[in-house]
């Protein structure tokens, strides 16, 4: 039974910090949002099922074994007309592109506020405008986003990432060290 609701202000939290999704959760309820709030995808099903979502925010690294991405797919699935923003603290262009291709209208790189998370869901047309930088992506840019990639293919195994990269486990750990991954 999916109970009435204005879909166009309801949203979905799927965050594991439970500090960060309750301050996230208030500023929306502030704004006129019903909000409801999960820390995996296990717990976000049953709402789907309950209640007419329009909008979601999900963090790309959930504990548990499903990790953003498939919320967004399993979210995507259940409502092609969702609105979904991934936040993350771990941003890539793989993992952005691999959101956006899952379902995801927006991507952004933790901290984000309500506000940026609003205006994301207000772009998620896109907008044609947007400049585009000449400047090149640098060597140490494209490694990291590499390593990232391969992390998340791993669901953050380190030594089947540093086995697929063809490097050695403390290398790669000390790299890993040097961007603060946690």
């Amino acid at each position: 039974m999916t109970l009435e609701t204005d879909e166009t202000r309801t949203l979905l939290l799927v965050e594991d910090d439970a500090a960060f999704a309750r301050t996230l959760g208030r500023s929306f309820e502030r704004r006129g949002y019903t909000v409801w709030h999960a820390t995996s995808l296990e717990g976000a099903l049953p709402l789907l099922d309950e209640y007419k979502i329009g909008y979601a925010v999900v963090d790309l690294k959930l504990e548990g074994e499903a990790s953003g991405l498939a919320c967004v797919k399993a979210l995507h699935r259940h409502d092609p007309d969702m609105l979904i923003v991934v936040l993350t603290g771990y941003a890539s262009i793989a993992t952005a592109v691999e959101a956006v291709k899952l379902g995801a209208c927006h991507y952004l790189a933790k901290p984000s506020n309500t506000d940026d998370i609003e205006a994301a869901f207000n772009s998620a047309d896109g907008n044609t405008e947007v400049a585009i930088t000449g400047r090149a992506t640098s060597i140490k840019t494209l490694e990291w986003e590499r390593i990232h990639q391969t992390l998340a293919e791993t669901d953050f195994n380190i030594s089947e990432t540093a086995r697929r990269l063809g490097m050695h486990r403390r290398t790669l750990a000390r790299k890993l060290a040097k961007q603060q991954v946690k």
